[in-house]
């Protein structure tokens, strides 16, 4: 399939992403989401059932596999 942004000459390939959201403020991080993703631009099409699948994840209780620093960029400082 052809990428479905104007003027982008690339086609979508299957691939797994990480796919960020957000809930009550946390930030989540989901990894190996299915997703069809354009081998130029990079734009990333979900398929219906998967947006379904990470919704219903959002309001399952369940504990993370694994966790990582989140950094604000606003207090970022270099050097």
């Amino acid at each position: 399939m052809t990428c479905s942004l104007t003027g982008c000459p690339g086609r979508y390939e299957d691939r797994q992403i990480a796919h960020t959201m957000r809930l009550h403020g946390q930030v989540i991080v989901v990894d190996h989401v299915p997703a069809k993703v354009c081998d130029v631009c990079g734009d990333t099409l979900l398929s219906l059932d998967t947006v379904r699948r990470l919704d219903a994840l959002l309001h399952v209780e369940t504990s993370p596999d694994a966790t990582a620093p989140l950094y604000e960029f606003a207090s970022l400082t270099i050097g």
